[in-house]
């Protein structure tokens, strides 16, 4: 080899289409006996490992430190410091309890959200899969096996069908090589291969002596030079932008942050108005100021928000995975729930991804077939009417013995080896009962210039021709066709109208196949004599179908308001027959050229109400997403190839295939469907929509509880100063209700409940409503005046429970006692209240009806053994429970009220009445 270093070389640039073979081989200091051994670990170190770089993930401890970065925690650590810090003023005890109990909490919700957020990350560990793990490479001159990781530029890696490519190179040698290359270009169709040199402006999906990692071949076999490796490959290169993409946060992530956010500055406005108004109208000590501060942090504070979310989000991701969707980030199980707009790719998400014979063309008549991709089970219909398969038998052997597609040895599944067309004609002549059983004496290759093909069998001592190509071609070298078991002259008017027969099959995006045979004496004549002077017998279309239950699943998304789009790199024509097949309106359908025609702006506009495009790249589908997006909508974009990632990242929510995905794909997206399968993508809405339910509701009840607790605490504090100055002088005695107290209702009452709410079953008409405006709030209109209405009641009743009995008793001890008893009871039965609105029965969630029912017997513990120390309480007596269900049942009933009144004056779409 020249010693000429590869840094002299021309091995840059993305022309390697350009050069012609030669200078290939010699731009990459090598040869068609491949590279030595020495050079290969030498480009090895320089060029590193063939595989995708993923981004920098996050360890473990940034991602557990993460969990305590928001203005919630910060208040309460500084609630628990400054709870301590009291004690150790002069004359005070250490209050290790409640700074310990504060502390303790944000540990435990700390870590409960690390582990869903870490589980969630080495469940996507599983997915990943290398695309080629071994691959075939001459080295020294021999054909050797090596790991696909370690294949470098200027390997000669040898290609034979059903392998998988494992780096961009350029091709070198090829026999009826064919390969699949819809996972990077989106064409459903093998792409037949050759080794001359191009144009520079072919444009990728045209690159016929080139072929890619990721993709496949399916047909014949070929030599290639690698070129490009790793990340300089076509897939690294769309690798490398996914990563530079900033993850953004989802809408209800950046929503849960701005009320963190607010409920932190209210928190210290509300904190910083108490502090003055004591300091200035009573006479409270600083101690007592500070710890009434103290109270007030713990009670405006909802401690177990964040745990609840989390953990309502899990089992909603939970639910996604049983029934086959793998969610990445929590909080797409939300943000699926209100996308409006699902930008879809067709191949292998809308369709099987398989071609299928769907219509023959014999003698005089035209027949249907039933059945898609691999199913053999299916009927041959003429006009309606079920034929027997034997009728096609001659068109149907011809597909079947002219063809190098074999069933998978040993398998028990319908699984298929070769190119997609020769699979789909053979699985159509099986469907008759036809198998590939005959003894094949020769093949004539299929070429791009000959666009056809043909084999010689011997069958009973006799050799028969069978040839199968493209219409026009196949007609030329036919003298006679056969109808209805004879055969006749082929006229120019019987050709005009098979070609006219062919136009129709092809104008409804079918794909169109020419077969004939004739017997032959000699099967080793020359090419032209093989193929001369043959029997014209009919035509197949075939197309890849949509997916069986794709039409029902679309049709549900538009019931439920969500717009569905497809883009797909196929042509036009196949790309609307398909649509309106499914039920999408095909006028106006565009093409990736006429989306580049358009500005930004014009593109908003027609992005409105095109559903279909056609022939578009990698960037057509970021623009019209983007679009989508700039009109204000939520778009989730589904995908399986390479070409889909960089959408599939910037998407509100990107949903991979697990089945025909790419790794690519699959990291950039937020959820993956394990089964590829469009219904479960309506599913997933159902439960996302029924998930932000049961966060709204679950938001309301603790936003609810904690105003009605620091309406009570502000006013108490007031009203106590006023009514008894003596008592409410004193410090820490003085308060309306303990830390410790706060803490057990917002995350024992409370966060039980809560979190039951958050397994609520559906709405029963959760796929009929409209997705939820993109800038609608978790805290609507409605569930502002309920927070409101409910905090007001609760404060206003149990300041005159507290202050009565403190009237009564003179005690301290048993108005905090029946003051903190009445908000958990409270507490229980507001959350009918709260649920009346979602239709939801108060016996249909047995786990809630637990939680509560834990919840009281956790406060009769709390009243009724020695805890009550650790509280400071006492246990009620007959005449205190009388009074509380008295107080609570004005709560219930009138919240109730209350609730039935704004749904009415706020046009509730929902009521129980």
């Amino acid at each position: 080899m020249s010693t000429e270093t590869e840094a002299e070389r021309d091995t840059s640039g993305d022309d390697w289409h350009t050069r012609s073979v030669d200078r290939v081989l010699d731009d990459l200091d090598t040869n068609e006996d491949g590279l030595t051994q020495a050079a290969a670990e030498s480009r090895l170190e320089e060029h590193g490992k063939n595989e995708i770089h993923e981004g920098e993930g996050v360890s473990p401890v940034e991602l557990f430190v993460s969990q305590f970065r928001d203005v919630l925690i910060y208040i309460l650590i500084f609630a628990a410091l400054l709870s301590l810090a009291v004690g150790f003023l002069p004359g005070e005890d250490p209050n290790y309890v409640d700074a310990g109990l504060i502390l303790l909490i944000l540990l435990g919700n700390g870590i409960f959200g690390f582990v869903q957020d870490y589980r969630a990350e080495q469940a996507m560990e599983k997915l990943r899969e290398l695309s080629a793990p071994e691959t075939a490479v001459l080295r020294d001159g021999e054909k050797r096996t090596v790991a696909a990781t370690r294949v470098v530029p200027g390997d000669i890696v040898v290609i034979e069908q059903g392998d998988a490519i494992p780096a961009d190179a350029r091709l070198i040698e090829v026999t009826n090589l064919e390969t699949m290359e819809a996972p990077l270009t989106g064409e459903s169709a093998g792409v037949a291969k050759e080794t001359g040199a191009l144009d520079a402006a072919t444009p990728l999906a045209e690159r016929s002596n080139m072929v890619y990692m990721n993709t496949d071949a399916v047909k014949g076999h070929g030599k290639a030079v690698v070129v490009e490796t790793g990340m300089n490959t076509e897939v690294g290169g769309i690798a490398s932008r996914i990563q530079e993409a900033k993850e953004g946060k989802t809408p209800f992530q950046e929503e849960v942050d701005e009320l963190g956010r607010r409920i932190g500055y209210g928190v210290g406005a509300l904190i910083a108005l108490v502090v003055v108004v004591q300091f200035l109208f009573t006479e409270a000590d600083g101690i007592a100021i500070l710890l009434t501060a103290v109270t007030l942090a713990v009670a405006a504070v909802p401690e177990g928000l964040p745990a609840v979310v989390t953990l309502t989000l899990a089992l909603g991701s939970k639910k996604m995975v049983e029934k086959n969707a793998l969610v990445r980030r929590l909080a797409v199980v939300e943000s699926l729930g209100s996308v409006d707009v699902i930008l879809t790719d067709k191949t292998g998400t809308l369709t099987e991804n398989r071609m299928t014979v769907k219509r023959i063309a014999f003698g005089d008549d035209v027949y249907q077939v039933s059945g898609a991709g691999l199913d053999l089970e299916g009927e041959f219909r003429r006009d309606d009417e079920t034929v027997d398969p034997e009728t096609l038998e001659p068109v149907l052997r011809c597909g079947a013995f002219c063809n190098n597609a074999e069933r998978a040895p040993d398998s028990e599944d319908e699984e298929y080896y070769g190119d997609p067309t020769e699979v789909a004609l053979l699985v159509s002549a099986e469907k008759a009962g036809i198998k590939n059983d005959a003894e094949r004496v020769r093949e004539v290759p299929f070429s791009s210039e000959r666009k056809r093909m043909t084999v010689v069998v011997e069958a009973g001592g006799d050799h028969v021709a069978y040839t199968k190509g493209a219409p026009e071609t196949v007609l030329e070298r036919c003298d006679r066709v056969l109808v209805d078991g004879e055969m006749r002259e082929l006229t120019d008017e019987t050709r005009r109208q098979i070609l006219e027969r062919t136009e129709s099959f092809a104008g409804d995006a079918l794909r169109v196949i020419g077969f004939a045979r004739k017997a032959v004496d000699d099967p080793d004549a020359d090419e032209d004599s093989l193929e001369r002077g043959l029997v014209f017998l009919g035509l197949q279309g075939m197309i890849d179908p949509p997916r069986a239950e794709v039409d029902e699943a679309v049709t549900d998304c538009r019931d439920a308001g969500i717009r569905v789009v497809m883009a797909t790199g196929d042509n036009l024509e196949t790309a609307k027959a398909i649509g309106e097949e499914i039920g999408f309106d095909p006028d106006g359908a565009m093409t990736g050229a006429d989306v580049e025609g358009l500005s930004d702006e014009e593109l908003q506009k027609a992005v409105e109400d095109i559903e279909v495009f056609a022939r578009v790249s990698p960037d057509h589908k970021v623009r019209i997403l983007e679009a989508l997006q700039a009109n204000g909508h939520r778009v989730a974009m589904t995908g399986d190839g390479v070409n889909d990632a960089p959408g599939v990242r910037n998407a509100d929510v990107g949903i991979a295939m697990g089945i025909r995905g790419t790794d690519v794909t699959q990291e950039a997206s937020d959820m993956v469907l394990q089964d590829d399968n469009f219904v479960t993508i309506r599913d997933a809405i159902a439960e996302g929509r029924g998930i932000f339910d049961n966060i709204r509701k679950f938001v309301n009840l603790l936003l609810s509880a904690n105003a009605g607790e620091v309406l009570t605490v502000f006013a108490g504090v007031l009203v106590g100063s006023i009514l008894f100055p003596e008592l409410f002088a004193a410090q820490s005695e003085a308060l309306i209700l303990t830390p410790v107290m706060l803490l057990w209702i917002n995350l024992v009452t409370d966060g039980l409940p809560a979190l039951a709410l958050g397994v609520d079953p559906k709405s029963p008409d959760v796929l009929e409503r409209e997705p939820r405006e993109s800038n609608e709030p978790v805290i609507d209109t409605r569930v502002l005046v309920s927070i409101l209405t409910i905090g007001v009641t609760l404060t206003a009743v149990g300041l005159v429970v507290f202050f009565e009995a403190l009237a009564t008793f003179e005690e301290l001890l048993v108005a905090q006692t029946l003051l903190f008893t009445f908000f958990v009871v409270s507490e229980m039965g507001i959350i009918q209240v709260i649920r009346r609105r979602f239709g939801q029965g108060l016996l249909s969630n047995r786990w809630l009806v637990g939680a509560v029912v834990t919840s009281l017997i956790l406060q009769l513990l709390v009243l009724y053994t020695p805890i009550a120390g650790l509280f400071g309480v006492y246990g009620i007596g007959l005449s205190g429970w009388v009074n509380i269900v008295a107080a609570v049942s004005v709560v219930v009933v009138g919240n109730y009220l209350l609730s039935m009144a704004a749904d009415r004056l706020l046009g509730a779409e929902r009521s129980n009445d």
